[in-house]
């Protein structure tokens, strides 16, 4: 009898196939495996050479970076010595208006400290200087200011630079310039001086006859008088004029000063309905400054004031203090008034109205004023009167430049002098 055969590899069987799909199965798994092994792998040496790529730019961004800061050092201690060495002042103000910053001429310029102070305070302790950008320092020197915003930060920068010497070299050039108008002035006055000058010989001559009654000789008097004080007012015209700028300061009254102007005044409203005062309101009575200038622009303006009234009118003339550091002096009148396109003119030298007049009067009026740092103007309109307004700084502290503050009472009395 022939043995049975077996078949041990049971792959026809249910059991059989079951190994065999498992098998298929787990190899299934290990090439997944391996792939997702090699994919991991190249994966990791990517992202191995991105690190080695991200750590090289960081490198070098890291240099460009240290590079950038060096650079930004020299350049900030370049611009520190350059504001250090800077012969203008420079000053930071933040969006409060608090000095935040400034540089060491600034310092000097506006006295220290300066920083946690409110820039308009520092301001305004120093007197205008023609104008707002211009200001005068407690030495004498004179700055000027210009404001500049600081970008996209809030608050603004303050240049402040010395125009001393230009402003000397200007004043210098002016006086040249009235030199030579005075040239002119000398050879378009000549017949002018010569007519009064024939007049007052006329009048003389009549005065040495000897059959002239008492009246005649009073008024051929009085006709001389008037010629021979035209003829000084000429002279004395042309002088200030050519003279202008160099004038001595000392201290002086106020109330004097109103005192002699109405002594000077009074007598060419004789025989005229005027009402003339003069008013001190000014806090203090002492002013530092060429009293006789003054005097000499106050009488002028009085005198125009007289000539526009002509027989009947008030002239006021007023000392008051307006502003911390300014002193005024009005003079009004309740006149025809000027009109605009005269008012434009009437500073100009040689620029007059009058048949008699040099057109010199308030010229050396306004140059007096800016002698003394002061400026003058005028309001009026036709029919409504005029005012002369003086407007002289004033400087804290007892410095006498260009006034001298005190504790003295105030003068408050009036002059009348009604004819």
């Amino acid at each position: 009898m022939l043995p049975t055969r077996f078949n041990f590899t049971g792959f026809g069987t249910p059991l059989g196939n079951q190994v065999f799909d498992d098998a298929k199965r787990l190899q299934d798994a290990f090439q997944v495996f391996n792939a997702l092994s090699e994919n991991l792998t190249q994966s990791y040496l990517d992202l191995e050479a991105q690190v080695a790529r991200l750590n090289e730019e960081l490198a070098a961004a890291r240099s460009e970076r240290l590079k950038t800061l060096a650079e930004k050092e020299i350049l900030a201690n370049r611009l520190q010595l350059l504001l250090k060495t800077l012969p203008g002042g420079v000053v930071v103000i933040d969006d409060c208006g608090l000095i935040i910053e400034h540089n060491p001429v600034a310092g000097l310029f506006l006295g220290e400290p300066l920083v946690g102070r409110f820039w308009r305070g520092v301001l305004d302790a120093l007197p205008i200087v023609e104008n707002p950008h211009q200001r005068r320092l407690s030495d004498g020197k004179t700055i000027s200011l210009t404001l500049s915003p600081l970008g996209d930060e809030p608050g603004q920068i303050v240049l402040l630079t010395d125009v001393t010497e230009m402003r000397s070299l200007q004043e210098w050039a002016d006086h040249q310039r009235r030199l030579s108008a005075l040239g002119e002035m000398v050879a378009s006055l000549a017949h002018q001086v010569r007519t009064p000058l024939a007049a007052a010989l006329l009048y003389a001559s009549h005065l040495s006859k000897s059959d002239l009654d008492g009246s005649q000789r009073s008024k051929f008097g009085t006709k001389l008088t008037e010629r021979l004080h035209y003829l000084e007012r000429q002279v004395n015209d042309m002088l200030t004029f050519a003279r202008m700028g160099t004038f001595a300061k000392a201290q002086f009254s106020i109330s004097e000063l109103f005192t002699k102007l109405t002594e000077n005044c009074e007598p060419s409203m004789q025989g005229k309905s005027i009402r003339f005062r003069t008013i001190n309101r000014f806090a203090d009575d002492c002013l530092h400054g060429n009293g006789d200038a003054l005097l000499g622009v106050l009488i002028n303006l009085v005198n125009n004031a007289v000539d526009a009234i002509a027989e009947k009118g008030s002239v006021a003339v007023v000392a008051s203090q307006p502003e911390p550091h300014w002193l005024e002096i009005s003079v009004s009148d309740d006149g025809p008034g000027i009109s605009e396109e005269i008012r434009a003119r009437i500073f100009e030298p040689f620029f007059t109205t009058r048949t008699n007049g040099t057109g010199l009067g308030l010229a050396i009026a306004e140059y007096v004023v800016k002698a003394h740092l002061g400026r003058i103007w005028c309001e009026s309109s036709p029919d409504r009167g005029s005012t002369f307004r003086i407007q002289l700084p004033l400087k804290q502290g007892g410095t006498p430049l260009p006034a001298d503050l005190s504790s003295r009472p105030a003068y408050t009395g009036e002059h009348d002098a009604a004819n």
